[in-house]
């Protein structure tokens, strides 16, 4: 059966998209028992060095793959972490924005490299950068589904109806399957006014998008990328390791 492949994407950045990424990929991988594929999309490459990975080692990138120099098979890692292989970024990929455009049919690039590896994983789950850039629209334009994180503030609920227009013309244009597979509340802190207003707002809106588990601001979650390990394995009965299994747990029903 094939893979099923979900983009993390927000074109606001610091919204803890890479975070979620990782961790989730990092959580079905290991608790669900599932062979999991992430390959990071993001020129900053912050998803491959927090599995761990020391970019300068690192001999094929996602970058190799879009313009065509190998195979993505060729530019597989196995992580040292359970089920769990990435697909790296270095910041060559910056280039790869511009050489997409160029590209004829650029929407289906990715898409005939994907098929090769599409079989030998349950989950494929692609980082995005944080903007709506050739990119962004390549990872949606292969993806079964979107997870949306999004930072408790107003400035992320004012992106949500740019993203979610790109995710209408994806539709249209490219892709007629793609679907919202949730949006993932992050750094949530119950305590503050701000963050319930913004998630009363979302409610009366996207009610049903919402995950139903909210993943705090801890400072565990956020130390975790220093030592090049997914929550679940840095802090593995932590608040923010629960938090990402119950959210992989749902996504699984999702999807």
């Amino acid at each position: 059966m094939a893979a099923k492949v979900i983009s993390f994407s927000n074109q606001k950045g610091g919204v803890g998209k890479t975070t979620s990424c990782v961790n989730i990929a990092a959580q079905i991988a290991n608790k669900g028992n599932k062979k999991v594929l992430m390959i990071d999309m993001d020129p900053q490459g912050n998803a491959t060095s927090g599995l761990g990975l020391t970019k300068s080692k690192i001999k094929k990138t996602i970058y190799d793959v879009i313009i065509g120099k190998c195979d993505i098979k060729e530019a597989v890692i196995k992580t040292k972490f359970k089920n769990l292989s990435v697909v790296p970024a270095t910041i060559d990929l910056a280039g790869a924005e511009i050489e997409l455009y160029e590209l004829e049919e650029d929407a289906n690039f990715t898409k005939l490299a994907l098929d090769s590896i599409k079989n030998d994983y349950d989950y494929i789950f692609i980082d995005c950068p944080p903007s709506l850039g050739m990119l962004t629209v390549n990872a949606l334009s292969i993806s079964d589904g979107i997870v949306i994180p999004m930072q408790c503030e107003f400035y992320s609920l004012e992106g949500m109806s740019q993203l979610l227009n790109t995710v209408k013309k994806i539709r249209q244009l490219y892709n007629p399957g793609l679907q919202i597979v949730g949006i993932l509340l992050t750094m949530y802190n119950g305590r503050l006014t701000l963050t319930n207003q913004v998630v009363a707002e979302l409610k009366k809106y996207y009610a049903e998008l919402l995950f139903k588990v909210p993943i705090s601001r801890t400072v565990r979650i956020s130390e975790a990328p220093g030592y090049g390990e997914p929550i679940c394995y840095h802090d593995p009965y932590g608040k923010g390791a629960l938090e990402y299994a119950a959210v992989s747990k749902e996504l699984m029903m999702r999807i």
